[in-house]
């Protein structure tokens, strides 16, 4: 056993990938391996403390580590959770929970692309251990750091996401991710915090601008220009500048903001991109913007 008061040098870093099955893990554990960390697939949870040690023993040599812990029964949320106490009281490493979620029918569809059988429904239909599994994870997922929904992500944009949501390994600034949306594709789950913009006016009813997007200069000057904007505008970005230095306080490592409108096309698209450009200037935070939804329905 390792004393914490006795450790010395850079606190190694631990990230426990976990998550529904098909999710997207063997990708995000990939994403990781580019960025340096010691990946193991399949670990058993009651096998982490002693990697832990192993960890600390290295004297700084693995200082990233990602486990990928997948469910192999009711005994998993015993092990993962008494072996992750362990750490915390023993050891000095910092653990964070990285959950992969997406929707019942974006798992299914995917079950039946890759012909895969769900590992809780062997004999019978993927939906039934989708739904097991969901449920038996429910709890794990309260407690996970970073919840991110592949439902709609192709390979590149959950790489994106994993490389943007563990850059602040690399730094101590705190990483704010701005992310625009459209209500009518849903919330995005692992957002901290939620703005509506729907109360602007919408240029979606604009003929020439309803092709672009708010990254457009004729859309983003159309939203910019009313007193309402600006007024929000103001407001917003106090508290937002009130708030991110206590989130990080805290210990947080990032902080996701939603900006949602009703297709994620064009008042969301400009306020994140305004706001990028305002948060982007502090020396504390290290600031992304990503638009979910904004070429949907391009063509």
């Amino acid at each position: 056993m390792v004393d914490k008061e006795q450790s010395s040098g850079a606190v190694a870093n631990l990230i426990i990938i976990t998550g529904m099955s098909g999710a997207g893990k063997s990708l995000a554990v990939r994403s990781l391996e580019d960025l340096g960390f010691f990946c193991v697939d399949n670990l058993p949870p009651v096998l982490i403390p002693k990697f832990a040690e192993l960890i600390e023993q290295s004297n700084g040599k693995i200082a990233k580590v990602a486990l990928v812990i997948d469910l192999r029964g009711r005994e998993f949320f015993t092990a993962l959770s008494e072996s992750l106490n362990y750490i915390k009281d023993h050891f000095t490493i910092k653990c964070e929970i990285l959950f992969l979620d997406a929707t019942d029918s974006v798992l299914v569809q995917r079950y039946k692309e890759s012909r895969r059988r769900h590992p809780l429904a062997p004999e019978g239909m993927p939906l039934d251990g989708i739904r097991l599994e969901r449920k038996m994870l429910e709890e794990l997922k309260t407690s996970a750091t970073q919840v991110l929904d592949t439902s709609v992500m192709k390979p590149a944009q959950l790489k994106e996401k994993i490389v943007s949501g563990f850059s602040h390994l690399e730094s101590s600034n705190l990483s704010v991710n701005i992310t625009s949306f459209g209500f009518k594709y849903g919330i995005p789950i692992d957002a901290d915090l939620v703005f509506d913009v729907r109360f602007l006016p919408n240029p979606h009813y604009i003929e020439q601008l309803r092709p672009n997007t708010g990254q457009d200069s004729d859309v983003y000057e159309y939203v910019m220009k009313w007193p309402e904007t600006q007024s929000f505008l103001t407001k917003l970005l106090d508290m937002l500048h009130f708030l991110i230095p206590l989130y990080h306080k805290e210990g947080k490592s990032q902080v996701i903001i939603g900006i949602g409108c009703t297709g994620g096309k064009h008042r969301s698209v400009a306020i994140a991109e305004y706001l990028g450009r305002m948060l982007g200037t502090s020396e504390t935070e290290t600031v992304r913007v990503s638009h979910r939804d904004s070429d949907r329905d391009r063509h």
